[in-house]
């Protein structure tokens, strides 16, 4: 099948949001500029990384003397839910951000995951790029370095928003507990 690359160069919205009670939900990123919407599948990890490598990312150029906030105004972060309908255009298997400094603007990319691919890897490996590689759906937005950062912000808010974390192992609670490796198995 024929690559379908999916560019936002100024979308109305850029987001990410879950579908699902903490414990099952599905993490999204969802892109709509007039009439087009598109919504890709990511794991919770991948979320949480690419808000921290965002921030991070703006962070360093911000110290490089570029005109950046330090944090999104309360105003700018998006905190609608998803549009529907919410039909899913792939899974992601990587991302990408790039900083252009000419406009100062970020581009975000996120590509399929690959019949091969495992989707428990770092999102953000740096590998050489096979011929497969090219074959693959991509959505790629544009934003400005405020609406990235708000971007950030909220992306930080849904991966925070889940259930919290066990003091003694780190690993998500459930409602009723859980097994705690730290305690021997103890429950929680």
């Amino acid at each position: 099948m024929a690559r379908r690359v999916y560019n936002f160069e100024n979308p109305d919205r850029f987001t990410a949001g879950t579908v699902g009670q903490p414990g099952d939900r599905s993490f999204y990123l969802q892109a709509r500029e007039g009439d087009r919407i598109s919504s890709v599948l990511l794991e919770k990890v991948q979320v949480a990384l690419l808000a921290e490598r965002l921030t991070q990312l703006l962070a360093e150029v911000r110290e490089r003397g570029a005109g950046i906030p330090v944090e999104a105004a309360l105003s700018d972060i998006d905190s609608a839910p998803l549009d529907e309908p919410l039909n899913e255009t792939f899974r992601v298997g990587s991302l990408t951000i790039v900083w252009n400094g000419e406009d100062e603007s970020i581009t975000l990319e996120a590509r399929a995951l690959g019949e091969d691919e495992d989707s428990d890897a770092d999102p953000f490996e740096n590998e050489d790029q096979d011929e497969d590689d090219l074959d693959l759906d991509v959505v790629r937005v544009r934003l400005n370095p405020l609406r990235a950062l708000a971007f950030a912000k909220r992306a930080q808010d849904v991966v925070s928003a889940g259930r919290p974390p066990c003091p003694f192992c780190g690993q998500p609670l459930n409602p009723e507990g859980h097994i705690c490796t730290r305690r021997n198995g103890f429950m929680h």
